[in-house]
């Protein structure tokens, strides 16, 4: 039996996908450690969405293969992303490489590493749209909050986005099976539960009854003991309907947080970029969901530099941030992936791409710190996620806030506070998007 050393980049879902590899590895006899330093094997699981991501994942086989070289760790294993999409390229390139998975291929992760050790060649891509196949997990995220991945692969097909070719056609999970992981988590003292997929929205159309199952699977989450919070992520704004908004109204363990990709609001690139919807469109929904669900923190995601976007689209861009006021914003500069028939259409430099992307960010945070103000004197439901030894002061985070990609709450208390444990915590300040507060007698 060896051991074997697990890095895992990207996405919540990709996340996912390396603890379904590690469980399987672990329920082969083989240990799984924590630190990669002394592992027969590395697992390096990527991702290759956009160029930045490519650099990361690069970067690290890079520092392993220099591990490897000084005799720190055995072989090299690369899945995920990167490895689907440069299939011929990345062990022709990066020779301290020992083996590739595809994306199609992650239930083969234990022959796959027997093979290594045996000093066999690896290279395997199975089918990137066969049904996904139930297995357990090694959480890797701490004890009271998890991902939970109801679809893989993706349909909408935008222009500028090469994850399809990388991921297959969308497949559902079975309702059952997702149920059962999600009572297993809480069982094991899960109380925040985020629910994920390219697109959680159309959970459930592949089925024959081509019937939109997420607001039954959030009625269904809603009922399990233990789980206190439920977050959704990736709900594309073509999918909500009124069904979805009175689930999210109505359920009170589901927290008034929406993350809704939208890329941009000029209707004519929309259009470019094969976004079904225009800008008027996610007015409204917007100004819908503001008043069918009060208090409701929208997260979007931006890309400034897409084909057809000029200064006066920018402008039109930046004017609708200042209308809506989403709470949380990702702005990022257009990446041209190859392969992708955005890639191939005209669009502005890099340099000024980054330079909307900076000043997207500039105007996003005077809107942040604006909501960070109304919330002081407000006292509220904060989950303690640990104790930062420099800042000698434990943090959580409100509803507002995902973990690793929002802002926290600085805890102040008399009384010692736990990882883990809800606390009610009156505002009393802001700063760079994080809140500060005391906790009140109220647990």
């Amino acid at each position: 039996m060896a051991n074997i050393g697990f890095i895992s980049l990207g996405c919540a879902k990709n996340q996912v996908d390396c603890e379904r590899m590690m469980y399987r590895v672990q329920e082969a006899g083989h240990t799984v450690k924590e630190d990669i330093v002394g592992s027969d094997v590395v697992v390096i699981n990527t991702c290759g969405f956009i160029d930045s991501a490519k650099s990361e994942a690069i970067d690290y086989i890079l520092q392993t293969a220099q591990l490897k070289a000084e005799g720190l760790v055995g072989k090299i294993l690369v899945t995920g992303c990167l490895s689907q999409r440069y299939q011929g390229d990345i062990t022709k390139e990066m020779p301290e490489v020992d083996g590739i998975l595809g994306t199609g291929s992650y239930t083969e992760i234990v022959p796959a590493i027997e093979a290594l050790l045996e000093d066999k060649a690896v290279s395997d891509f199975g089918s990137i749209d066969a049904p996904e196949q139930e297995t357990g997990r090694i959480v890797t995220t701490p004890e009271h909050y998890a991902f939970i991945k109801i679809a893989e692969g993706c349909d909408n097909r935008c222009a500028y986005c090469i994850i399809p070719k990388l991921r297959g056609k969308y497949r559902s999970r079975q309702l059952d099976d997702i149920l059962y992981e999600a009572r297993l988590l809480a069982d094991s003292g899960v109380k925040e539960l985020m629910v994920v997929a390219q697109d959680t929205s159309r959970y459930g159309t592949d089925f024959p009854e081509h019937k939109r199952l997420l607001p039954e699977l959030l009625r269904r989450l809603c009922e399990i003991e233990g789980l206190h919070w439920i977050r959704v992520h990736y709900v594309y704004p073509d999918e909500i309907d009124d069904e979805l908004i009175e689930v999210m109204a109505s359920e009170p363990k589901i927290v008034k947080y929406l993350d809704i990709p939208i890329q941009h609001c000029n209707s004519k690139i929309l259009k470019r970029m094969n976004r079904r919807g225009d800008g008027d469109f996610l007015r409204q929904l917007l100004a819908k969901l503001r008043v069918k669900i009060p208090g409701l923190v929208i997260r979007t995601s931006l890309i400034t530099g897409l084909p057809g976007e000029g200064e006066e689209e920018f402008k039109e861009l930046c004017d609708f941030l200042r209308e809506t006021k989403m709470e949380r914003v990702g702005a990022f500069a257009f990446s041209p992936e190859e392969g992708t028939p955005a890639a191939e259409m005209e669009h502005v430099d890099a340099e000024t791409a980054q330079k909307r992307a900076e000043i997207v960010e500039m105007l996003q945070s005077e809107i942040m710190d604006e909501w960070s103000a109304s919330m002081i004197g407000k006292t509220l439901e904060v989950l303690v996620d640990g104790y930062d030894e420099e800042a000698e002061q434990f943090y959580g985070r409100t509803y507002a806030d995902s973990p690793d990609i929002d802002g926290r709450v600085w805890i102040a208390s008399d009384e010692p506070v736990q990882e883990g444990e809800f606390v009610m915590v009156t505002i009393d300040g802001c700063r760079e998007g994080d809140l500060s507060g005391y906790v009140v007698e109220e647990r």
